[in-house]
């Protein structure tokens, strides 16, 4: 089920990010539920909030080494633990979704603004909720040993 989740979350992210590229031009924007969600296309170089921009081979060798990472750990640490093998595989076709673009662009394809938030696109969406459900079972477990 990994494999198929981080397939699945790939190719939205890519097919998302190609057709705001073909219908957009860097810097546009597009209210979709205006003055809440607007489509912006903006390419970023950094990385969460444009930190550390323009560190495009210390991003790739970071994801490249947590990728590799979760691939190498992943029986360890999922065994029965859904929210987790959800988790990983979310994250995991999230980070390659970014690591794509900055291999193929040197920077991430940004394109979800909701004006409060800085933008940001599918793969990042998919990284966080990944977090969140690692996160939730992760505390779970550690209340369920406190009873």
């Amino acid at each position: 089920m990994f494999f198929w989740v981080a397939a699945f979350t790939l190719f939205a992210d890519r097919f998302s990010k190609a057709l705001v590229q073909a219908a957009m031009s860097p810097g546009e924007s597009i209210p979709v539920l205006p003055p809440y969600f607007y489509l912006t296309y903006i390419v970023n170089p950094g990385a969460a909030f444009g930190i550390f921009a323009h560190r495009r081979l210390l991003f790739v060798a970071v994801t490249v080494l947590f990728l590799a990472g979760i691939i190498f750990s992943y029986k360890k640490l999922v065994s029965q633990r859904v929210f987790t093998k959800y988790g990983l595989a979310l994250v995991w076709g999230g980070a390659l979704g970014n690591l794509i673009d900055r291999l193929a662009y040197g920077a991430v394809v940004d394109f979800l603004d909701f004006r409060v938030w800085p933008v940001f696109n599918l793969a990042d969406t998919a990284i966080v909720v990944g977090a969140g459900l690692i996160a939730f079972e992760l505390t779970r477990e550690v209340l369920k040993n406190q009873e």
